[in-house]
């Protein structure tokens, strides 16, 4: 960068407060209860999961996981 940044004492105009919506960091940590289950599953689906999870630098078992999570939760609401 050759270009320097010059700050002024000029007016800034209207300003907007934006409400805090992050959730506090305590809120982030919690782990929920996991129970171990043992599946079989279709080589196809493993295998598009794994190539998934690579592309995303993730866990395939996590990205089965959430799939499963949202699954049942959709169904939940509504029940």
């Amino acid at each position: 960068m050759k270009n320097k940044i010059k700050y002024t004492e000029e007016p800034m105009g209207k300003v907007k407060v934006v409400k805090d919506f992050l959730p506090p960091p305590e809120q982030l940590v919690l782990k929920e209860e996991h129970v171990k289950v043992t599946i079989s599953l279709n080589k196809s689906s493993v295998e598009y999961f794994k190539k998934e999870a690579q592309k995303h630098h993730t866990s395939y078992q996590r990205m089965i996981r959430r799939l499963l999570d949202w699954y049942a939760s959709q169904y939940q609401e509504s029940a």
